[in-house]
């Protein structure tokens, strides 16, 4: 079994006062509750194999906090995190990835995705029920064998103002 964290990115600067979305940062807010969330996550004790990260500037930027953290050795970029990715594509990596693994993954990303995505892989099809606060956390149990979706198990979903204090 593989232990499947979906991580938000933090707070990021406003819709709309960046031309690109995609070039939207963290703010400074954003970048301190964010190192707050990863340095609980340290002290719990967490340690990723992987962080795979979404391209854009506030998930990277989130990911790399999480590295500084000590929460992973190893950082990478995956497109399939972008807003509006497939969830299909990145099973397709993951099934790859899992025959290496030995530790938890982690994935930085935004939503509704990562919640719909933890609604696939627990319940088969997503509702956009599950929302994910920024630098909130859901933990998914992924199966050994066979497809993760609709065969996983949750067991943490947690707001970022459980690990602030």
């Amino acid at each position: 079994m593989t232990d499947l964290y979906l991580i938000r990115h933090g707070i990021a600067a406003e819709h709309g006062t960046y031309q690109n979305d995609d070039e939207r940062p963290l703010t400074q807010e954003g970048d301190r509750k964010t190192r707050k969330v990863a340095s609980r996550l340290k002290a719990l004790e967490l340690e990723f194999g992987i962080i795979l990260t979404s391209p854009l500037i506030r998930a990277r930027q989130t990911a790399e906090i999480l590295k500084a953290a000590g929460l992973s050795q190893q950082l990478e970029e995956c497109a399939t995190l972008a807003p509006d990715g497939n969830i299909h594509d990145w099973i397709t990596e993951y099934k790859t990835w899992i025959s290496t693994a030995s530790k938890p993954l982690a994935l930085v990303g935004h939503q509704p995705d990562l919640g719909n995505w933890a609604e696939l892989l627990i319940w088969g099809q997503a509702k956009e029920a599950l929302i994910l606060k920024k630098a909130g956390i859901i933990g998914i149990t992924l199966p050994p064998k066979g497809s993760p979706l609709a065969n996983s198990q949750l067991f943490w979903l947690t707001p970022p103002k459980f690990l602030l204090g």
